[in-house]
Parts: structure tokens; C-alpha cells; sequence
């Protein structure tokens, strides 16, 4: 019976999972594997999709073999995060008036067959007027304390005044 809910609950997850879509924009292999693809860090873009015009990218460990090659395998936890401002920003009342200390996920990472997800949330600082992403990575019963963290500050764009 709680193998069942466990597997119900899983399933769930993963349809509930919306968020921006990432872009490849590159990799570099870290080790060798003689069967499948090597062991790489992949580089990805995503747009936030609440506040436009702000980029982020990220890059994550993914792993190779043949159970990375068929989507067995768990990626480890480790990401870097860098977002900027790519033009004029303007907030959505969604994201100014965001609950204080509530972040909104604004990507999703599937990095194990069910139960592992990187993620990246973001939080709005509405005293320094600064975006602030942060990327981790969740278990569904363990997650793991490794982070990184952006920040955007909402700046003018355009011609200088």
C-alpha cells in the first residue's frame, strides 16, 4: 500500500511540473566512458517566464554511461547560476507582490528517473528592488544543501539620462 502511494505521488510530480524551458547552449565532457556518452557539465539558458527580459544560465553535472545514456542514471547535485537583465524590466503584480520569503520556481530540472529534481526559485526583494535566483537540487525524501545563487538588480534601461 505505500509502495502504491509513493509511486502515485511520483507520478503526480512529474505531470505537475511546469516551468520555462532551458536551451542547450553547450557542454564539455568531464570523464570518459567507453559505453554511452561521457560524463559532462552542460551550460543551458532559460527566460524567466514571469519577468521578461531576464536570462538565466545555468550549469549542471550530467552523467554519462549507459544508465545516464538511457535516463537511469542520477545526475549529482552540483549547478552554478548566473541570470542578467537582457533589457528594460518590468514586474507583473504576480511577482511584486509576491508573498515575503516565498519563492516561485521558475525552472525545473528532471535529473533522475523520478525522484531527484533541480530547480531554481526565485525570490523578490522588494527594499533593494532586486531579483534574487537560487538553484538546488530536491529528493523526494532527501534533498542536498548545495546551492548557488543570482541576484538581478531592476536597473534602467536604454539611454543614459
Amino acid at each position: 500500500m505505500m509502495k502504491k502511494r509513493i509511486l502515485l505521488l511520483s507520478v503526480g510530480m512529474l505531470m505537475g511540473m511546469s516551468s520555462a524551458w532551458a536551451e542547450e547552449i553547450g557542454s564539455v565532457d568531464t570523464a570518459f566512458k567507453l559505453l554511452g556518452p561521457d560524463h559532462k557539465i552542460v551550460v543551458e539558458a532559460f527566460d524567466d517566464p514571469d519577468v521578461s527580459n531576464v536570462t538565466c544560465y545555468l550549469s549542471r553535472a550530467k552523467t554519462g554511461g549507459i544508465k545516464g545514456g538511457l535516463g537511469l542514471a542520477e545526475d549529482t547535485s552540483d549547478a552554478a547560476i548566473s541570470c542578467n537583465q537582457v533589457g528594460p524590466i518590468t514586474l507583473t503584480e504576480k511577482v511584486a507582490n509576491a508573498s515575503k520569503g516565498k519563492g516561485s520556481v521558475v525552472f525545473q530540472q528532471r535529473t533522475s528517473l523520478i525522484f531527484k529534481k533541480l530547480q531554481v526559485v526565485r525570490f523578490y526583494d522588494q527594499k533593494r528592488n532586486t531579483l534574487i535566483y537560487l538553484t538546488y537540487s530536491d529528493r523526494l525524501v532527501d534533498g542536498s544543501p548545495k546551492n548557488a545563487l543570482s541576484t538581478v538588480p531592476i536597473l534602467p534601461w536604454g539611454k543614459s539620462q
